[in-house]
């Protein structure tokens, strides 16, 4: 309910703040038009993909390492302290317990997120505008939609990803200064590498084992891609509103506003950078919750007549109150927050980059 609260009230917001820029004729600013699907070269687009997005991968693991533990421990435990923890005992490769794995599901696990994306948004954009939306509603709209089915299709590959992952992540910290906090339902058995923690879910658990979890993620990515794809295409708009009233397309499929301005490179890649650390703002505030007890249920378990079986979301909600309260749900939001805007701003720049290298035309698709 909360998702959809908050989806619908930046649309309307939205609304607002672009019908007043719209019915203003003032400076006009030139911004590239956007680059729909069939304009790609799909063989490229997926091959650079993988390659760029692998290297966005590794620069951010660490912060993901961070907030997993975080969200693990029983009580509060300051980004500081576990940090300089998991480097004194554990070292540089403490903060990449697990990347391998993780790697390994990026590449296929960003194909089908991209591949849906696209599609999704291209047919849902086209859909809407032939209703009669506004452009604004309609870039909403399908952006909302393109989050959602992406975040659902990347989630088949990356659950199993994301439990072996995690337990790798997980695997040190009983070794390190905040073993004091940790929390008792950890699953501390010792995993040689990922293939090795895939074994021994799969022989303990069976198949669910590897999607523990997986009804939560969906409950946790695909609103919270759907809130921040629509934040990130509204924020987008009135950022560059600011500069002027938004105006008609020209003939080269570019937004004209007002007086002949023509941002470069810098100033497009600044408006998308801040555009996507807004965006993650409202949709970390939002979803944190979910994300907490996702990651739980996934990495924790019960002691049941001396044998340890998955918690449930019932029981994972309730231990969660008994520790903190609401504030228990949010531990791990500062590197959430830091993870998901460093993520944000260098996903959709970078992705802005790709689609421009892999497109069809030969021609530059600058101002």
């Amino acid at each position: 309910m909360l998702h959809r609260f908050g989806f619908f009230l930046i649309i309307k917001v939205a609304k607002m703040s672009l019908s007043a820029a719209e019915d203003d004729s003032g400076s006009e600013i030139h911004i590239p038009a956007d680059i729909d699907w069939h304009m790609l070269d799909k063989s490229k687009f997926f091959f650079l993909g993988a390659a760029l997005f692998s290297g966005v991968s590794a620069a951010l693991y660490p912060v993901v390492v961070l907030k997993t533990r975080q969200q693990v421990s029983s009580t509060q435990v300051s980004c500081f302290k576990m940090s300089f923890s998991i480097m004194r005992y554990e070292g540089l490769r403490g903060f990449y317990r697990g990347f391998g794995t993780s790697l390994m599901g990026t590449i296929p696990a960003r194909a089908l997120y991209m591949g849906a994306l696209e599609v999704t948004k291209s047919s849902v954009g086209t859909a809407t505008v032939s209703l009669g939306f506004s452009d604004t509603t309609a870039t909403a709209l399908a952006n909302a939609a393109a989050g959602l089915s992406s975040a659902m299709a990347a989630q088949l590959v990356w659950t199993p990803i994301d439990v072996v992952s995690q337990r790798l992540m997980v695997q040190g910290y009983n070794d390190s200064n905040c073993s004091k906090n940790v929390n008792p339902n950890v699953n501390f058995c010792r995993y040689r590498n990922g293939l090795d923690a895939f074994r021994k879910i799969l022989y303990a658990d069976g198949p669910k084992g590897l999607y523990r979890g997986f009804g939560i993620s969906i409950l946790t990515y695909a609103p919270s891609n759907a809130v921040w794809w629509a934040s990130y295409s509204v924020a987008h708009k009135l950022i560059w509103s600011g500069f002027g009233s938004m105006g008609k397309k020209d003939e080269s499929g570019s937004i004209v506003m007002g007086s002949g301005f023509r941002p470069d490179s810098k100033a497009l890649v600044a408006v998308q950078g801040l555009s996507a650390a807004m965006a993650s703002g409202i949709s970390a505030l939002i979803t944190m919750p979910l994300d907490t007890i996702k990651t739980r249920l996934q990495v924790l378990d019960r002691e049941e007549n001396g044998v340890r079986k998955p918690l449930n979301v019932l029981q994972t909600v309730r231990n969660l109150v008994q520790e903190g309260g609401l504030a228990a749900c949010y531990r791990g939001l500062g590197p959430r927050w830091a993870s998901m805007a460093l993520s944000a701003t260098t996903m959709i720049t970078t992705y802005e980059f790709l689609k421009r290298l892999s497109t069809k035309s030969q021609e530059p698709l600058t101002p």
